[in-house]
């Protein structure tokens, strides 16, 4: 929003201020006023508060994006709610808000609907006290983390789940990828199977390297082969799958509980049983795969504690207690169903597994 200082029509009222008079009062420069009107970074505190005072004293009402934030607005900014894990996340956020007094402002990410930015946008408009983001941009390597100095520049505190970005100063909640990874695989391993395969989101998404970075960490380089970057879906877990059951894998680690029931599709396709002669593992746990055809075995993101760390996070911040810009990190745990048996004689001659 662009802030423009013009002469209202007669009769409408006292005359806006001109920029050179609340510099004048404030004693800065017209440069400075209009970045401060407008919501800009790049300008002390202090002087902030000597142009806002100016206002004050002059008689004229701030613009809407610079009057007090109501501290009892929260924002919770999450990816679309197909996947039944941001569901469960914000339903925990948002009752942990609700319970110290909060008002939480869901705003979900749809396909061709408003953007992360957009809805940051809205969310300041309204005069959030602070804003959760739920495996937002943060998390894309490729997008810009200005966006977040901004927030930060304005005054406003955040906490970022899933998807730590060092480039990005603020408190972070994440489960951590690397183990989960090796769980799956030490599970796999146990029960025979000696190819295996990983299927994870797109490469630029922190969770997805993470996952990608223990796989090859566990099995050597020459497992490259056998991982698998596709779409976080049903599709494309199906399309990945089936990418690896072509390279004669045995079991199959994905990043998502939806990817694994995309696999589960994929194997029975080919007339592959799940699990007597495919094993898949999922990763997030939601609250539905108990009871999926098979019951998925999957690694179980750690959704309370992290929410209820997110949240802790915020109201600190909130409270004037500044938290440590940092990587939170919280263990997942192995949950094993039905999706995973002991390998099957009639899979593919076994290659030599790299220890882990």
């Amino acid at each position: 929003m662009v802030v423009r200082v013009t002469n209202p029509a007669p009769g409408s009222g006292p005359p806006a201020p001109r920029l050179a008079h609340i510099a004048t009062q404030a004693e800065v420069s017209e440069a400075t006023v209009s970045r401060v009107l407008n919501g800009k970074p790049g300008v002390a505190t202090t002087t902030r508060h000597r142009v806002l005072a100016a206002l004050d004293v002059l008689g004229y009402a701030r613009p809407v994006r610079l009057k007090p934030r109501a501290t009892d607005l929260i924002g919770l900014v999450t990816p679309e709610l197909t996947n039944p894990i941001f569901p469960a996340f914000a339903q925990i956020i948002e009752q942990q808000l609700a319970g110290h007094g909060h008002t939480p402002i869901l705003c979900t990410q749809i396909p061709g609907g408003a953007t992360e930015d957009e809805l940051v946008e809205q969310l300041v408009d309204r005069g959030v006290g602070g804003i959760i983001f739920l495996s937002g941009l943060h998390a894309d390597l490729s997008a810009d983390p200005a966006r977040y100095a901004n927030l930060s520049a304005a005054g406003i505190p955040y906490v970022l789940v899933n998807g730590y970005n060092e480039r990005v100063s603020a408190p972070f909640v994440s489960p951590d990828d690397h183990v989960a990874v090796r769980m799956a695989l030490t599970h796999l391993a146990d029960l025979g199977h000696t190819r295996i395969g990983l299927a994870v989101g797109p490469a630029r998404y922190v969770p997805s390297h993470r996952k990608r970075q223990a796989f090859l960490e566990a099995l050597g380089d020459a497992a490259e082969g056998a991982v698998q970057h596709t779409l976080f879906s049903v599709e494309g877990g199906r399309a990945a799958a089936a990418a690896l059951l072509d390279q004669g894998c045995t079991g199959i680690i994905c990043g998502s509980d939806m990817m694994a029931l995309g696999a589960v599709r994929a194997a029975r396709e080919r007339g592959l049983r799940v699990p007597a002669d495919v094993s898949v593992v999922g990763y997030d746990d939601s609250p539905l795969i108990p009871f999926t055809d098979p019951p998925l075995t999957t690694v179980r993101q750690p959704v309370q504690a992290m929410a209820s760390a997110a949240v802790g996070a915020l109201l600190e911040e909130l409270s004037g207690s500044p938290v440590q810009r940092t990587e939170y990190v919280f263990q997942p745990e192995l949950v094993v169903r039905g999706s995973t048996a002991q390998a099957s004689v009639r899979g593919p001659a076994a290659r030599t597994r790299a220890p882990f």
